[in-house]
């Protein structure tokens, strides 16, 4: 059982948000030189490695085996494999910060959702959180309406992010259901392995040959993926989720780190803008998404 401990969660926490940055400017890189069906093989293939070691270190290797519900296991992993699919079409046309951006979308989209199927009625706090969403995403494209952007394929890499985002509400939905009977290492290898045999798949598609450089950056992605999951698993078991939710959103930061200092990406005031409006739209949901889960418990009934 590991102790809790907030300041290493935080430290855990933001290494695992710098390195995930990481890969997500070796995938956006990569994506210039082979298809999306062959980044997604290396980045859950590769990923394998250190999660059955961190997995194993652990001894849960066995646990992680084993499951009642495999059936719940494929459904989450074909999520996840939508999710990284429209996330990998989105950094090849985007910036590595705007794709980060378009990410935070996903607890807005399920908001809306639960709204839609569940009939939840959340407080004003979500809804102005919700519409700040969308106007950052509206600042952001801006520049694409106007000007030459629409050639770059900058459209497309919205709508992919914006798929991307609605497919991970999904996909949390489905792993939030998972977690009642599965450990989190059983999720995270049945994920890998079936993003691997998908992506492997894709090479009927025909795949692009693999120089020196491109092999390097699909090989760091998938080692990168690994490690980044296994750091906020870590995180995750030292501290409460609700002090790491708002704190995940700071890896915006690393993705326009990463865009200046090794990718050359000249940031536009638009986009930075519209980004930040996101992020800020994304905590003020999650802080109204507390307040809200804390008042309908307060109004359950008791031994509900």
């Amino acid at each position: 059982m590991t102790k809790p401990n907030s300041t290493a969660a935080l430290w855990l926490a933001t290494l695992a948000l710098m390195v995930m940055a990481a890969m997500s400017a070796s995938i956006h890189e990569a994506a210039k030189i082979a298809p999306v069906g062959q980044l997604v093989f290396w980045r859950s293939f590769v990923a394998l490695l250190p999660i059955v070691i961190y997995v194993a270190l652990r001894g849960q290797l066995g646990l992680s085996l084993r499951t009642k519900h495999p059936q719940k296991h494929l459904i989450r992993g074909l999520l996840g494999c939508a999710v990284m699919f429209f996330s990998f079409v989105s950094l090849k046309y985007l910036s590595v910060g705007m794709a980060t951006a378009l990410s935070y979308l996903a607890p807005m989209l399920s908001i809306l959702a639960a709204i839609v199927l569940l009939r939840e009625r959340p407080g004003a706090v979500i809804f102005v959180g919700v519409a700040l969403g969308f106007i950052g995403i509206v600042l952001m494209v801006y520049p694409s309406l106007v000007g030459d952007g629409v050639r770059d394929g900058t459209l497309i890499g919205v709508a992919a992010g914006l798929a991307m985002a609605a497919t991970n509400a999904l996909s949390r939905v489905q792993v939030k259901d998972l977690t009642r009977t599965d450990p989190p290492a059983s999720i995270a290898l049945s994920f890998a392995v079936i993003c691997s045999a998908v992506g492997l798949a894709t090479m009927t598609f025909g795949w692009a040959e693999l120089d020196g450089r491109a092999f390097m950056l699909l090989a760091g992605a998938g080692l990168l993926g690994g490690m980044g999951h296994v750091l906020m698993m870590e995180a995750v078991a030292r501290a409460p989720v609700s002090l790491l939710a708002a704190y995940e959103y700071s890896g915006i930061v690393w993705a326009f780190m990463f865009d200046v200092t090794l990718l050359g990406v000249a940031l536009d005031a638009w986009s930075v803008t519209g980004a930040l409006v996101v992020v800020a739209a994304a905590v003020l949901v999650a802080y109204g998404q507390g307040r809200f889960s804390d008042k309908r418990a307060r109004m359950a009934p008791a031994g509900e």
